[in-house]
């Protein structure tokens, strides 16, 4: 890539010095000296940007590396000016889809220090912040993909790999046999979006527009029919985790409590897969308009926007930043236990809370940024879909890979964690089922969230 942007810049320089060596040549006048471009600098695809921008020369080195949808070169004629542009205009769209990619800084440093086997501590810090950005470009490698694909395949796409790097890591904890810590991310996960991201989105949301035109106090609103059938789904989610473990308390000592459990929680992995799939159907196509904004079905039109990548390229870019992301996650999760033993953070802690922030921190931020855009329908869709799909995709899956690889994962979580997942969803069901919101009931969320938080972190 480094070679090909080199050879990239440097076929600019020398194509730019032809000419203007060739104008001297025909006209006796220097660049500068020449009233007007001629037909052959406007027929030129290489400074034609140049040309259109009054021949500017910083609007020149603007385009080439801050502009968000092209780069001069991408059309030319010649292969080898051609390739190398596109190749480099992929690397900077990307490179520019977010602020938060000014974290990759860590990524070559968190895969040093885990290939040399630094100090544990370092080696989790490094790579904990090498896969936020990652996650974010992964999500906007999947929009882009999506965006090419219709609404139906399109929300299709998102909907499977929008928890891609909670997948990512939870695989490579359940192949080194951290079901503790998988159990613990799943539930983290979904407690971070059902409580943290929607607190938050509550909050900031409700305090922005906290008054109408007239100076009236006012809500925010959101569609009810999203909120009763989530939360209904949520519900259904809390009771498979609550079944395996009421189970095992109440079998005698002398049966077999752990092979019990593990056939009911592989039991109701495939029929949470099968509801899934039905959700699907429901929302993206039987009962979709439910699902739309109450201000109408194109009330968010105006977050859509022209994919700025080819199919190839942002498929590309996705195997990529997935296999970059599994490195980073190996060696994360190899140095969790001497994290935990050195007493700094217990293994519970570290998945509830920590590994949550990684796959989730740029559509946190999403979320939050469309609600204070009074966009709820938007945020809703972030924070609660999120949970739904952890909870009736990726959990479900992971049971059922564990099952493949010889891993007992099961739906059995410890007796603190069900209870603490079962009072977020009984609160979170009270909160949106009236398709409102407000700061209250935002800093509530929030409150409950930093009570769970805390709890975790002493019981360590």
């Amino acid at each position: 890539m480094g070679k090909g942007l080199i050879n990239y810049l440097s076929s600019l320089t020398v194509h730019v010095q032809t000419r203007q060596i060739l104008r001297r040549v025909t006209t006796g006048k220097a660049p500068h000296e020449t009233g007007s471009p001629s037909m052959d600098d406007e027929e030129s695809p290489l400074l034609g940007h140049r040309i259109a921008n009054g021949g500017s020369e910083a609007n020149f080195w603007k385009h080439l590396l801050l502009d968000r949808t092209s780069s001069p070169g991408t059309k030319s004629p010649n292969a080898l000016v051609r390739l190398p542009a596109h190749f480099f205009n992929v690397f900077k769209i990307t490179l520019l889809s977010s602020w938060i990619n000014v974290l990759l800084i860590f990524v070559p440093f968190g895969l040093i220090a885990g290939t040399y086997e630094w100090n544990p501590t370092l080696v989790f810090t490094l790579n904990f912040f090498a896969i936020i950005p990652l996650a974010a470009i992964l999500s906007f490698a999947t929009e882009e993909i999506a965006a090419r694909l219709g609404e139906t395949l399109g929300g299709l796409v998102n909907a499977t790999l929008g928890n891609a790097v909670e997948l990512i890591v939870s695989i490579v904890a359940l192949r080194a046999n951290q079901v503790e810590i998988v159990q613990a991310s799943m539930l983290g996960s979904i407690l971070s979006n059902l409580l943290l991201v929607l607190g938050m989105c509550f909050f900031l949301g409700g305090l922005t527009n906290m008054r109408d035109a007239d100076g009236n106090a006012i809500e925010q609103s959101f569609s009810a029919g999203t909120a009763q059938t989530t939360c209904s789904l949520m519900t259904l989610a809390s009771a498979t985790m609550i079944l395996p473990a009421a189970l095992y308390g109440v079998l005698d000592s002398g049966s077999d409590k752990e092979e019990v459990a593990l056939l009911l929680s592989r039991c109701s992995s495939v029929v949470l897969l099968f509801l899934y799939v039905m959700y699907l159907i429901f929302s993206l196509r039987s009962h979709k308009r439910l699902f739309e904004s109450e201000a109408g079905p194109n009330a968010g039109e105006e977050e859509e926007h022209d994919p700025l990548l080819g199919p190839w390229s942002a498929g590309i870019v996705l195997l990529l930043t997935t296999l970059v992301i599994s490195f980073c996650a190996d060696h994360m999760v190899n140095s969790i236990d001497a994290v935990a033993e050195s007493g700094a953070l217990n293994k519970t802690f570290i998945g509830l809370i920590l590994i949550p922030i990684v796959g989730n921190a740029a559509e946190h931020v999403t979320a939050c940024v469309v609600a204070v855009k009074n966009k709820m329908d938007l945020a809703m869709g972030v924070a609660i879909g999120s949970s739904i799909q952890i909870s009736l995709l990726v959990t479900p899956s992971l049971v059922l890979l564990g099952w493949a690889i010889g891993v007992p994962m099961t739906l059995r979580f410890e007796t603190f964690q069900t209870v603490a997942f079962a009072v977020s969803v009984l609160v979170v069901t009270y909160t949106v089922q009236d398709g409102k919101s407000n700061y209250l009931e935002g800093a509530m969320l929030l409150g409950l969230y930093m009570i769970i938080a805390l709890a975790f972190w002493a019981s360590g």
